[in-house]
């Protein structure tokens, strides 16, 4: 009876999971491909009875991996940060604490280092004025539109050294800050277009912010929390968005067409 419990388990796992995901795990116990298994510990089941078997299996493939690959083999930090997860975790899935965590841990390296020199660590090409959009839908109704934010981007990007300080300090206090009660949080903004951009952050009253970001890079800003309408030109095209702020934020705007 029990045998047939098992049975009747561990068909409904493998129906659910490939169900639910879409995925054909049915001869995963075959596998030997550590990616492929990575998948099914991420996609299956808590409960799945496959795990007991995969996890340490795909774990043995990794120190495999790891102990015979070659100098300077960048998939080697890759192995062993996702061993360290399996042994953890029941999975290689990282969790998004994890990568807010990620992100917060790189924007403190980044102007803890501007602090010490002194000056933005941001490298960016200045807009220009003569700089031009071409934007079009489906190949029709093609317009040429003109950089109207250049000198004001510009502008904001030439920052003197003691406001480039004194905005310096606030993002790390507000990055070290975990206070819940705190009246004020760090937006990060993710500038993944082509363009140079200003995004515009306008709350309640006279409560407005400016924020420079460039082309495939990112900047961030101190704001009060609340309630604010988030609008921006990439590279010709409007973008607008009501956020309410509440905790750090992160967001990515365009998309590389490289």
């Amino acid at each position: 009876m029990k045998k047939l419990f098992l049975l009747f388990s561990t068909l409904l796992f493998l129906t659910f999971s490939a169900q639910n995901k879409g995925k054909d795990y049915s001869n995963i116990l075959k596998s030997k491909n550590i990616y492929e298994i990575n998948a099914f510990l991420r996609d299956a089941h808590p409960d799945d009875p496959r795990r007991s078997v995969l996890k340490p299996r795909v774990m043995d493939f990794m120190k495999d991996y790891i102990k015979n690959a070659p100098p300077g083999d960048k998939k080697v930090r890759e192995m062993q940060e996702n061993l360290a997860r399996l042994k953890t975790g029941p999975s290689t899935k990282v969790s998004f604490e994890e990568i807010n965590a990620i992100i917060k841990q790189k924007q403190i390296l980044k102007y803890q280092k501007q602090l010490q020199v002194g000056q933005s660590a941001i490298a960016y090409t200045p807009s220009s004025s003569k700089s031009v959009y071409v934007t079009s839908a489906g190949g029709k109704n093609t317009k040429i539109i003109a950089d109207t934010e250049a000198s004001e981007f510009n502008m904001l990007m030439g920052e003197n050294p003691i406001e480039h300080k004194n905005k310096t300090v606030k993002i790390l206090n507000s990055l070290f800050d975990n206070d819940p009660n705190s009246k004020e949080c760090i937006v990060m903004i993710e500038n993944k277009s082509d363009c140079n951009i200003i995004v515009r952050i306008e709350g309640i009253g006279n409560t407005k912010y400016r924020l420079p970001v460039p082309a495939h890079g990112d900047n961030s800003i101190v704001v009060e929390k609340g309630d604010y309408l988030f609008t921006s030109i990439v590279c010709g095209a409007q973008y607008a968005s009501q956020k309410t702020i509440k905790k750090p934020l992160l967001v990515a705007l365009g998309s590389s067409s490289k």
